[in-house]
């Protein structure tokens, strides 16, 4: 029980650094949201290591933030990488209208063209599911993200207007000639 209230303290702990990180940088949330959305669109492709330099692409494109951009990439990581990419493959194939199997019988396969054919088929399918499946992923991502940055900026700005009403102005103290 004590090792499982650390590890909510650690993740609320962590969610609110996130949150005042964001809370705190510089630009419009449009700005903000499509950097972000940029960021996921460059997650969903199968190019490791080249995604990030894709999304910092994208971000420059569009004119997004950079840094969310970099982070958003991160929407495909080690652990996520084969549910993602296989969800994209069979959407790809579902899309294209593609009859070959996700592992076929590699016994038929006698030459390195076939290999090729097959390979080919494969990527043109994974390719295309990444494209189809990152556009709505990041044009949800935009939206989503829009509406809560506007909402925490909405709520920051509450609780800076509620906090100067705290303050009480301290008595002034008469001028010379004043009465």
């Amino acid at each position: 029980m004590r090792r499982l209230k650390l590890l909510y303290r650690y993740w609320g702990r962590w969610l609110r650094r996130l949150y005042w990180r964001v809370m705190a940088m510089k630009g419009t949330p449009e700005y903000l949201a499509r950097g972000l959305a940029v960021g996921v669109l460059a997650g969903c492709f199968p190019f490791f290591g080249f995604q990030m330099l894709i999304g910092l692409s994208l971000a420059v494109l569009f004119r997004g933030h950079k840094l969310l951009a970099a982070a958003g990439t991160w929407v495909s990581n080690p652990l996520t990488y084969v549910p993602i990419f296989l969800f994209n493959y069979k959407i790809g194939r579902w899309l294209l209208g593609s009859q070959q199997p996700l592992f076929e019988d590699w016994g038929s396969l006698h030459s390195m063209d076939d290999i090729l054919a097959v390979g080919a088929e494969f990527a043109i399918c994974l390719l295309f599911g990444c494209f189809v499946v990152g556009v709505i992923s990041a044009v949800f991502t935009y939206f989503a993200s829009l509406r809560m940055i506007r909402h925490w900026r909405k709520q920051q700005v509450k609780q800076q207007v509620w906090n100067l009403r705290q303050i009480s102005p301290k008595p002034r103290k008469p001028e010379l000639g004043e009465s």
